[in-house]
């Protein structure tokens, strides 16, 4: 207890003596001082009293500088001088004669002075015997004259009562006084002259060097341009004093002395300048007029060169341009002061209202010959108050930027604190040395600063990587995980670099950005529906899968569609359909392997790849998912039904690409639908696999958006049976050239086409080339009334290839009226509203319908009245087998007289004998088309022709035609009832 109360005691004494010093030298001593200060000055005796000695009055005259010694002429000339106190050069160089009479006060005590720091050079004579008295210079003195103060001195007894005739040189605006002393009082104005130029020269000095030093240690170059300001300024000081002639104590040689003079004014000129920029850079930006100071720092340049000038040409060039320079810098203070309210300002203007105050008194001393504005503050005094109060703008700005930097601290502080992101500092060993409440935050513990390591919170690891990247240099930035159990999975953001021989850095709390980056990541290749693989992620791995089947691995991939799905969506609603999509993958995934892979790459299609897998491997795992699907009903909340499937399974070779083994998959899935089986196997051997890859082959030669360039048309000729010789019409059939100069069958063309979505773009191609070649030839088509054309399903299902078909017919006017384009009987059928607008904008154009595979596949005769078509063309299959049906040959004759009565004409399709001829024209068949008649011809073939009856190679059939056929004719088609020239067939 008692050991307590002692070390509490000895605390106390402690902090008390230590507040007792503070106070005694903080506020009492500078206190003391001042006071002091102002007692001594205007209180107690000054060691160094105010004395001027006696002037006297002079007679003087400006003589030329070939007069050098005195004559009796020249001292005539001055008695006629009016006598005056002072004389003024007015900044002439001429030689001065003056004479002067001492009178008769102190004997021996006597000294005579020529005060004038101007002054070059001088020389006095006894006026009554024209004895030399002695002469003087800035180099030295010889007889009675001696250097004194800032001018020359006479001494010696014989002075008094005598008349002196002198002679002087001068440099400047000097201005001639001669003034009377006896000995004790001008020793002591001398030993305060001494006592002035030493306290000024020594302040100053010391002033320079504390600033010079100060700058020097701070890296501060404006106190750098502040020390050597406060140099010029003593110089200044030095030459309004008249002791500029030395420099620290060393005299300057003569020849250097008005060289010096003129560049001492020219740097503080162009000092004051650059100081005045420098310290109100902030300022001057916020009051404008930036030009002005850029014209007073380009002045400086001139003023340095005018240092070549004489000096009585420099002197007025220098007072035009500081006056103008003042100026400038006074107006600047001005607005800086009524703008900002700055203290630097206010003692800059103290400074410069002292110093410019100084020089003005001076000026207008030396050249209206007034005494000096400055009665009570000598020279010396302006200068060291000039210098203390820029000292104290210096200080002033000291201040301030002290106070910005501590406010700044401040916020810096602040934000350090505040900022969401950790801040850290490490060792070379990857001690944590300090951190910011954020980092302690996110380290989630207590931190013992100088213990815990890098390592302890990231591992080893990230500490290695971390320190090597420091280490070379380059700023370190990196993703690194915690390893802290209490903050598992959260990720962070380091930025660090190398600060000597820490490392300084930041952290930052990632964890939700990976996360997202993770899900998008994920979303990329997933549905996130099912959280299987889509599209992109499906074709990435098979992309894979196809390089490494080239590679000897085998590959299998399978194409899941669900049967009727569609119809769940549209019962149930789109939620119970997402929950069938979860559920199906959930009873697939079970059947997969590691290795194997399911995705989602439509609305209810999914695509599965095996891996070094062969199909017959595969088949077995892909019934059971077709009976894990199918055998099973799906029950959503209190809905059960049943969903039924297919798969298409194929073996992929080194042939084929992404799309083609997804396409391949889904043909084969396709064969499972049609056929009876839920699963079709494509092997590479089998022939449907050899299908697939002809049907790939062919879709290779498809462009972007453009049809295989080997394509090309024939034509087969359809002939009237009422007039066979009279027309040549014929119907516009594809092929495309294969390779070994082969022909590829049209269906394989237009199959691939219809299953792969190319459909549209080869019926466009067969449309333009058609109407094209119709116009180009439209002479030698007189006898065609017109020419079919087949639009497939897919294209008549398709808006964009409708309007670009509307389009098409319209860029040929001349050739659309012979144009017939048909439509098999199933598509019109199928949506009887868009057929009627279709047929009708094609009429309107000019175009004539016909109605294909009329016959079979719907009971469509109700539809036929709506439907208004220009041809009826009877489905081959009724056609081939009228003879051995009777009942077929009864269907077609119904069909053709319903035709006749609807104003249509009918057309046969494959007729390929003599009595399926007969037969034809036995029941009222307008037209026939089959290779009995023509098979299908080149373009060049159908212009050589003037009838379809022209082409029959069957003597029989030829003979049949010209014998029964065109024996009766009279006109072309079925006309016996006038349709053609309702249809506009001529």
């Amino acid at each position: 207890m008692s050991a307590d109360t002692g070390a509490t005691g000895k605390r106390a004494s402690d902090r008390f003596i230590e507040s007792l010093l503070y106070a005694l030298s903080v506020y009492l001593a500078p206190i003391g001082i001042a006071a002091i200060t102002v007692v001594a000055l205007f209180l107690w005796h000054s060691q160094y009293p105010l004395l001027e000695g006696t002037p006297l009055d002079v007679h003087a005259l400006v003589a030329d500088s070939s007069t050098s010694e005195p004559t009796p002429a020249l001292l005539t000339q001055l008695d006629a001088a009016p006598a005056k106190p002072f004389h003024r050069t007015h900044l002439s160089t001429a030689p001065v004669w003056f004479t002067v009479a001492v009178p008769v006060r102190f004997g021996a005590r006597s000294v005579v002075e020529f005060p004038s720091r101007h002054a070059v050079d001088i020389a006095c004579w006894d006026a009554n015997t024209m004895q030399l008295l002695g002469r003087a210079d800035r180099g030295g003195a010889s007889g009675a004259f001696m250097l004194a103060r800032a001018g020359f001195a006479l001494t010696g007894a014989h002075l008094d009562g005598q008349r002196l005739l002198c002679r002087g040189d001068f440099a400047g605006p000097a201005r001639l006084t001669v003034r009377y002393w006896n000995s004790e009082s001008f020793d002591s104005a001398t030993q305060a002259f001494d006592r002035d130029s030493g306290l000024l020269d020594g302040g100053l000095g010391i002033l320079a060097l504390f600033v010079l030093l100060t700058a020097l240690i701070n890296r501060e170059w404006i106190y750098i341009v502040f020390s050597a300001w406060l140099v010029a300024n003593l110089r200044l000081a030095a030459l309004s004093t008249g002791w500029d002639a030395q420099w620290l104590g060393q005299e300057i040689p003569v020849h250097w002395l008005l060289f010096a003079r003129k560049l001492n004014i020219s740097a503080y000129y162009m000092l004051t300048v650059t100081l005045f920029g420098w310290l109100f850079s902030d300022d001057l930006k916020r009051v404008g007029h930036r030009w002005l100071l850029r014209w007073n720092q380009w002045t400086c340049l001139p003023m340095l060169a005018m240092v070549a000038l004489p000096y009585g040409w420099y002197l007025p060039g220098m007072w035009a341009m500081t006056g103008i320079a003042g100026s400038i810098i006074v107006f600047y203070l001005c607005r800086i002061l009524f703008v900002t309210r700055s203290k630097v300002a206010v003692w800059f203007s103290v400074s410069l209202i002292i110093a410019m105050f100084s020089g003005f008194s001076e000026v207008v001393a030396a050249w209206l010959g007034f005494k000096g504005l400055l009665v009570y503050v000598n020279s010396v005094t302006a200068a060291l108050f000039s210098s203390l109060m820029a000292a104290l703008a210096i200080s002033q700005q000291m201040r301030d930027e002290r106070l910005e930097r501590r406010r700044a601290q401040a916020e810096l502080s602040k934000t350090y604190n505040e900022l969401p992101i950790g801040l850290f500092t490490l060792d070379a060993n990857g001690v944590l040395l300090r951190g910011n409440p954020t980092l302690k935050a996110m380290l989630g513990r207590e931190v013992s600063w100088a213990r815990h390591t890098w390592a302890d919170y990231f591992g080893p690891a990230s500490w290695t990587a971390l320190s090597q990247r420091v280490a070379a240099g380059a700023t370190a930035e990196m993703e690194i995980e915690s390893v802290d159990a209490r903050h598992a999975d959260m990720w962070f953001m380091v930025r660090a670099k190398l600060a000597g021989a820490h490392i300084e850095g930041s952290l930052q709390d990632i964890t939700e950005r990976v996360h997202a980056t993770e899900r998008l990541s994920f979303l990329a290749d997933h549905d996130p529906l099912t959280g299987v693989l889509n599209r992109r992620g499906i074709e990435k791995r098979l992309d894979f899968g196809v390089a490494q089947v080239a590679k000897g691995r085998s590959l299998s991939v399978g194409y899941l569609d669900l049967d009727r799905f569609k119809l769940i969506n549209d019962l149930y609603g789109h939620g119970t359909g997402d929950e069938v999509l979860r559920q199906i993958c959930l009873r697939v995934q079970p059947h997969l392997d590691d290795n194997d892979v399911l995705g989602r790459i439509g609305g209810d299609e999914f695509v599965l790849i095996f891996m070094d897998k062969p199909v017959d491997a595969v088949a077995a795992s892909c019934q059971q998912m077709i009976d894990a699907i199918q055998t099973m009903p799906f029950i959503i909340a209190d809905k059960a039904f049943r969903v039924g499937c297919c798969v298409g399974l194929v073996e992929v070779t080194d042939r084929m690409g992404v799309a083609e083994t997804i396409s391949s998959a889904d043909r084969a899935c396709q064969e499972a639908k049609q056929g009876s089986a839920d699963l079709a196997i494509c092997e590479k051997d089998s022939p449907v696999f050899h299908q697939l890859e002809e049907e790939m082959r062919i879709l290779k030669s498809f462009g972007l958006d453009s049809a295989p360039d080997r394509l090309f048309l024939v034509m087969q000729p359809l002939m009237s049976l009422r007039a066979p010789f009279a027309s040549l019409n014929f119907e516009v059939l594809l092929r495309m050239h294969g390779e070994n100069n082969t022909v590829e069958p049209a269906w394989k063309v237009i199959s691939t086409a219809e299953k792969n979505g190319r459909i549209a773009i080869i019926d466009r191609w067969v449309l333009v080339h058609v109407l094209e070649w119709i116009e180009k030839h439209a002479d030698a088509l007189d006898r065609t009334q017109f020419v079919s054309v087949n639009l497939s399903g897919g294209s008549l299902n398709n808006e964009r290839f409708i309007e670009d078909a509307f389009s098409i017919m319209a860029q040929y006017p001349r050739a659309v009226h012979r144009l017939c384009l048909e439509i098999t009987e199933s598509v019109a059928v199928r949506d009887i509203k868009n057929t009627l607008r279709f047929i009708e904008r094609a009429r309107d154009l000019g175009a004539k319908i016909a109605l294909d595979d009329f016959g079979v596949g719907y009971t469509s005769f109700a539809y036929l009245s709506s439907l208004s078509a220009d041809l009826l063309k009877i489905d081959g299959s009724l056609v081939t087998q009228a003879i051995a049906h009777p009942a077929n040959l009864s269907i077609i004759e119904a069909i053709a007289g319903l035709s006749h009565n609807l104003g249509m004409t009918s057309v046969a399709e494959w007729v390929d004998n003599l009595d399926t001829v007969k037969a034809m024209a036995e029941v009222g068949i307008d037209y026939i088309q089959g290779f009995c008649i023509a098979r299908p011809q080149l373009p060049g073939a159908i212009l050589g022709a003037r009838s379809a009856a022209d082409f029959i190679q069957d003597p029989a059939i030829e003979a049949y035609v010209k014998t029964v056929l065109a024996g009766t004719e009279t006109g072309d088609l079925w006309d016996s009832a006038g349709i053609l020239a309702r249809r506009g067939f001529h």
